[in-house]
């Protein structure tokens, strides 16, 4: 039995009760403006991308040994636990409030949602309430630090995961929200376009994971060569079904209406995950590998990844392309990365950072304003301006999300050690972190 710990119950009953004295009671509800049918769209777009974290769960779950099943997919839902209650608090504040020279928000505009209830619609999202807006946004900050998990999975403490999460999303997701979404961000003032989440959600993961897979060390039975081989392949299949199917609330939520533009980031969503997906496995199979059923799911992803900053940009035919480039590319990097003495465990940086720079990249040639009115023109059609603004944002974008995480896990790790035991590691994190079995008995 471990020793007790009262302090995580009695922050959180610190904040509940915080929370009735400041209940954020409204005065007016703004219903002008407001329309049935595109408020009836972002409620199913934000209960769909809530549904990928879950998704994620089971693609991760059955990547990993049987020891570490339980604990991998804990990781995922508790994210959407602590997550949710840090974006009421603060979470949303920092990333939409009242803009600090660009740089983040201010932690009172909305603190403890004071003002979402009845506050004014936000200015992209005239159509929908204020609190669908700020709730669909809570979703993305969920599934962000969620994705890191998969590259230290097997030897990370859950108590220090939990404490990592938290940093992570205040002082990295947030900002970068913040600078990419937020009218008065600077990277949005630059004119950098990410429809739905390339820079803010897959390249700040993607690149958390390599600074965790560095900062962590490769697991004792990769040293050993005795890594056991994936769990469950019908849980990365199920997984990735969720993830494909929750991805259109993502890219086509971000639309904000239940508009052409919606449809559109719907079309090339999904044609962008089966061009991916087929051509990891031709890729596979230009190797002299045999296709594999884990080989299509995870280039599925990473066209999903690649596709979100350019959905609301592109045509139907280009995302084609956009899905068989990020899928050659992220299989080559996880290729060579399976090669080296890099351990991210599963692949994250091969496949959200790199699928989320291939596709900045992308939107930065083949976005166009006759998809879009919103957007500018790409370099296919004579914006240059666009594609080196976009590649400025790439350098920034990557040295702010690999550099902060970085410093964050050392901080943690002063905090609480971030690794397991080697024995801990042995048993498996199941036991030695939950004292829960994947089957019983076993």
């Amino acid at each position: 039995m471990q020793k007790p710990n009262f302090i995580p119950l009695l922050l959180l009953l610190a904040v509940g009760l915080l929370a009735t004295f400041r209940p954020a009671l409204p005065t007016t509800i703004v219903t002008e403006g407001i329309n049935a049918g595109d408020t009836a769209w972002m409620l199913c777009a934000t209960a769909l991308v809530l549904l990928m974290t879950p998704g994620l769960a089971f693609f991760y779950g059955g990547m990993v040994n049987s020891k570490n099943v339980i604990s991998t997919m804990l990781q995922s839902f508790a994210a959407m636990g602590i997550i949710s209650l840090l974006w009421v608090v603060v979470g949303f504040s920092l990333a939409f409030g009242t803009s600090f020279h660009g740089l983040v928000g201010d932690p009172r505009t909305f603190f403890l949602f004071r003002d979402v209830l009845d506050g004014k619609p936000w200015p992209l999202m005239p159509t929908v309430p204020l609190m669908l807006f700020a709730f669909f946004q809570m979703k993305f900050a969920i599934i962000t630090p969620a994705l890191i998990t998969g590259s230290f999975a097997e030897r990370i403490n859950f108590k220090s995961y939990i404490l990592f999460i938290v940093l992570f999303s205040l002082l990295v997701y947030a900002p970068l929200a913040h600078w990419t979404w937020h009218p008065d961000g600077f990277l949005a003032k630059m004119g950098v376009l990410d429809f739905a989440g390339g820079t803010v959600v897959h390249m700040s993961a993607g690149w958390a994971a390599l600074a965790a897979a560095i900062y962590l060390k490769p697991r004792h039975s990769r040293n050993a060569e005795q890594v056991l081989p994936p769990a469950n392949i019908p849980f990365v299949l199920l997984g990735t079904g969720l993830l494909w199917f929750g991805w259109f609330g993502f890219n086509a939520g971000s639309a904000g209406a239940a508009s052409p533009l919606a449809v559109t980031a719907f079309a090339t969503t999904n044609v962008a995950a089966s061009a991916a997906g087929l051509a990891w496995i031709l890729f596979d199979v230009a190797r002299g590998k045999k296709l594999s059923a884990l080989g299509f799911c995870i280039g599925a992803v990473v066209g999903l990844v690649a596709i979100t900053p350019a959905s609301g940009y592109v045509t139907v035919p280009v995302s084609i392309f956009i899905g068989a480039i990020a899928g050659v590319t992220s299989n080559f990097f996880a290729h060579m990365r399976s090669k080296s003495r890099l351990d991210d465990t599963l692949d994250v940086f091969p496949c959200h950072g790199i699928g989320g720079m291939v596709g900045l990249i992308m939107t930065g040639i083949f976005a166009s304003k006759a998809v879009n009115a919103a957007a500018v023109d790409g370099l296919a059609y004579g914006g240059t301006k666009l594609f080196l603004t976009h590649l400025l944002a790439l350098v920034i974008v990557s040295a702010f999300a690999f550099c902060a995480s970085f410093a964050l896990l050392k901080l943690t790790d002063l905090i609480t050690p971030l690794r397991v035991t080697a024995e801990e590691e042995s048993v498996g994190l199941d036991m030695s972190q939950h004292e829960e079995r994947l089957l019983a008995g076993a």
